[in-house]
């Protein structure tokens, strides 16, 4: 019986896993040519179930309204600039992307093989341009 019961719990557990991932990549291609540098991502990453940006520029395409759905590809399709990071409350980090045909704003999750380089520079990015001279700080 002890040998029964992991395989019985495997048995469980992985033709979900699988039949849940097999949904979603059906209806995605293996790759996608990003609009923005030109390079051939994978629709795969580490960290999200749906790859939707570069991982070297961290732009996107503007195609679903939410993740997987891809019902928003024939009505704008146009590039999406990462514009921000945002962080949740589990310390994931979210990009934030606008639309540069539509000004749609959508959050996504990062993914393992993002740009680290990238990142921290849109998340430093504010600091690094404040919206007042910085001489003034030096005056309070």
């Amino acid at each position: 019986d002890a040998l029964r019961v992991p395989f019985l719990v495997s048995l469980r557990r992985y033709p979900l896993a699988r039949d849940q991932r097999n949904r979603h990549q059906r209806d995605l291609p293996e790759s996608f040519r990003c609009r923005h540098c030109r390079l051939d991502v994978p629709t795969s990453a580490p960290g999200t179930a749906h790859r939707n940006h570069c991982p070297a520029c961290l732009w996107s395409r503007h195609v679903d309204d939410s993740p997987g759905d891809r019902a928003m590809a024939e009505l704008c399709g146009s590039a999406m600039e990462p514009i921000a990071v945002s962080v949740r409350g589990d310390g994931e980090w979210v990009l934030v992307h606008r639309c540069t045909g539509c000004g749609t704003v959508h959050l996504n999750r990062t993914a393992g093989d993002d740009s680290p380089l990238l990142l921290v520079r849109i998340a430093v990015g504010p600091l690094a341009r404040p919206p007042f001279p910085l001489d003034l700080l030096a005056q309070i």
